[in-house]
């Protein structure tokens, strides 16, 4: 049901949109109105009081509020943002685990990602052994699931960071985290497949330096 109309904007009570956050873009799809027509949902965002809004293409009437509507989000992409944002989760922790590299900044888009650590030296010997490590993970069929977590418990678990920048959001006194079981748990909010079995092969194609200890990886899936 619509909460609230603002402009090309809207907020459900309830929504399947994510909007976007931790370096991953939100969904976009569209909207079915009460009368069958349908508009086209460009993004989402998420305000400081925790309300999702959807921003549409073109204004909405006020009179939609109270109404039911459905919304549908673009499965493809979302499914090409979540294989990214899983396979981030296998190299940032093997690269903190094995190198001690933080993150230090994250973009992820459909056809390819990128990924900022805090390390003093990126080599091509070093790329190679990454590649190698993270593609034994997603061989390796370990399952993915999220729950909450307390933030007490949170905050007792320093391990589930991996930026030192940015702290994962609390909401109603939790923490969401990601598990990859028998692998690695950590805290996230974005969006996530099942098992490392659907991630297909991992490959580093380029990389930056951007400055001294902040060097940049670019990654897909293929």
């Amino acid at each position: 049901m619509v909460i609230a109309i603002q402009d090309s904007r809207f907020a459900l009570d309830q929504t399947c949109f994510y909007p976007g956050g931790g370096g991953q873009p939100s969904d976009n799809g569209f909207a079915t109105l009460p009368d069958d027509s349908r508009i086209e949902i460009d993004s989402a965002f998420i305000d400081e009081e925790q309300v999702i809004w959807h921003v549409c293409n073109s204004e909405l009437k006020p009179e939609l509020v109270g109404r039911k509507i459905s919304v549908n989000i673009n499965s493809e992409r979302r499914l090409s943002l979540s294989r990214h944002h899983t396979v981030l989760h296998i190299l940032n922790t093997i690269t903190l685990r094995d190198y001690k590299g933080w993150i230090t900044g994250v973009q992820i888009s459909e056809e390819y990602s990128r990924i900022d650590f805090n390390l003093e030296i990126l080599s091509t010997e070093l790329c190679s052994e990454l590649e190698a490590k993270v593609n034994e993970v997603l061989h390796a069929g370990y399952p993915i699931m999220s729950y909450l977590m307390t933030e007490d418990e949170y905050r007792n678990r320093p391990e589930l960071l991996r930026t030192l920048n940015v702290k994962p959001p609390i909401v109603d006194g939790h923490v969401r985290v990601v598990e990859i079981r028998g692998f690695d748990i950590q805290a996230c909010g974005g969006t996530h497949v099942g098992s490392t079995l659907d991630l297909g092969r991992f490959s580093i194609f380029r990389t930056e330096n951007k400055g001294r200890r902040n060097k940049r990886l670019y990654i897909k899936l293929r």
